[in-house]
């Protein structure tokens, strides 16, 4: 049984400590004991690390220097007894950073299964860490799913240690502040928040860390559990925190007053609150001429409107408003459905249901073959279901701009949820048209209203409209115009933009 954080280390002695840390950890293979004995004193002293996870430089390193004391000449009666050599390393000999005093087991395991080297001397209740943690990690890279043109090339790492100095790489602020906590009863894993004191809410940093401290789980892998665990509508099908790889734009939205939520072992980082037009900025909007800035952001939203719409007006306009086609075009369309034997309806459902079993193929499979047969793929069923008439070519080019639209939205997890509304907006177009998807649009839009990110209305500044901050929402105006920060999100002596 685990003792309480009250307890000290349970024995004086050596032997029984190491042999307890043997049996806790299952007597795994990774448990490294490297054993020593003071030449002045021949006290029993013994270093504990486990493999893999520390840098082995920094082992060596932290080792050699708590031993060095050990010479014949250092002289002295008060290293010869056990309590002069636990004051020397902890006066004298502790210089390689962060280290730490022990006095339970609790303590203990905790900094051993984080990377840390523990020392333990014969005949002391207590044991010395150093924060030795390592070991093989991957290198900072290009982001692969924000792809800028224009900007940085780095992206986060599965290093939470890293991911927090990238960020303060690019903010140099003594307001930078970041709080740690372990979250998962099993897992114990790191998370930090990082946010600019004096920019960002009091109120909504509290919220977040109350979130944060109210999860009981047993296991978090990664950021993902924290996004679920914490979003306030959790049947919502709109994602109400953003995430991103890209420490600029950790570093652009902390300026405006938000806050970061970092988890070791993913480089995805969390950005809170989250408004809904966040979804189609990219961090590289702000790199480029206001003008094509704004021109691309236009674009993307009228790529929404499309993937989102699309199919359902198709079919809502072939099956119930044909007044709305143009004749030419309606005497078109109705000769490719001379020979097909499925509804307007079946045709497109079945042609995008097809597509989307090969994006999820393509995403799935190795990157070189998966492209090829996203691609490829796509090409031959739909020219071949076209001359097997089991679809129209006109289905084929709306599905088809269907699902390239839906790639231009630069949120990954947005780009989800419009694919699934997808398929809602074409089933209530079949059955009740055009009049159907308008009702289903105010509904949706509605429903976006009452939404909210740590407080903050989901669809700020346009609902509640704040005519001060429209300088970043559809368009983004120069610079010399962008004066202020998010109103709802930063705090009000603070209106200054920096970014």
């Amino acid at each position: 049984m685990m003792p309480s954080n009250e307890d000290p280390l349970i024995s004086l002695n050596l032997a029984n400590n190491l042999k307890e840390i043997r049996s806790r950890l299952g007597n795994s293979p990774d448990i490294i004991i490297r054993k020593f004995e003071l030449v002045t004193s021949h006290i029993e002293v013994a270093a504990v690390y486990l493999n893999g996870l520390n840098d082995k430089n920094i082992v060596d390193e932290f080792i050699t220097h708590i031993m060095a004391f050990d010479t014949p000449n250092w002289g002295g009666p008060e290293v010869k007894s056990v309590s002069g050599i636990y004051q020397f390393m902890k006066d004298k000999a502790l210089s390689i950073g962060e280290e730490k005093v022990l006095n339970d087991w609790k303590e203990l395991f905790e900094a051993l299964l984080s990377g840390n080297t523990i020392i333990l001397v014969d005949g002391l209740a207590k044991a010395i860490s150093g924060n030795t943690s390592g070991g093989e990690v991957r290198a900072v890279t290009e982001a692969s799913t924000q792809v800028a043109i224009r900007g940085s090339k780095e992206s986060f790492t599965e290093s939470i240690g890293t991911n927090l100095s990238l960020v303060r790489r690019r903010i140099k602020n003594v307001n930078l502040w970041i709080e740690t906590m372990k979250i998962g009863a099993v897992t114990q894993t790191d998370v930090a928040i990082m946010y600019i004191n004096g920019i960002a809410k009091e109120s909504t940093i509290q919220n977040l860390k109350q979130k944060l401290q109210g999860i009981r789980i047993d296991s978090i892998l990664e950021s993902g559990y924290i996004e679920q665990l914490i979003e306030e509508n959790k049947y919502s099908p709109f994602p109400t925190l953003y995430n991103t790889e890209r420490p600029d734009s950790v570093a652009g939205n902390l300026l405006e007053g938000r806050i970061a939520i970092f988890v070791d072992g993913t480089p995805f980082v969390l950005i809170a609150p989250t408004t809904f037009f966040m979804f189609f900025h990219a961090v590289e909007d702000y790199y480029q001429r206001y003008d094509i800035s704004s021109l691309i952001r236009l674009l993307r939203f009228m790529c929404l409107a499309i993937s989102l719409l699309g199919p359902g007006l198709f079919v809502a306009a072939l099956n119930f408003h044909q007044e709305m086609i143009p004749t030419p075009l309606l005497i078109n369309l109705a000769s490719q459905r001379e020979n097909v034997p499925f509804p307007t309806f079946i045709e497109i459902l079945l042609l995008e249901v097809t597509f989307e079993i090969i994006r999820e193929a393509g995403v799935r499979m190795p990157s070189p073959i998966g492209q090829t047969v996203s691609i490829i793929g796509g090409l031959v069923i739909g020219q071949a279901a076209v001359q097997a008439g089991i679809v129209t070519p006109a289905i084929v080019i709306a599905v088809s701009l269907t699902g390239i639209s839906s790639l231009a939205t630069p949120a990954f997890n947005m780009a989800l949820s419009v694919r699934i509304l997808r398929f809602v907006i074409m089933f209530i177009a079949a059955f009740m048209g055009l009049y159907g998807v308008c009702v289903f649009s105010f509904i949706m839009i509605a429903h976006m209203c009452s939404l909210s990110s740590l407080g903050v209305p989901y669809m700020s500044p346009m609902g509640p409209f704040i005519a001060q901050n429209q300088h970043d929402a559809f368009f983004r105006l120069p610079f010399q115009f962008m004066k202020t920060r998010p109103r709802l999100i930063s705090q009000k002596k603070h209106n200054k933009r920096i970014r």
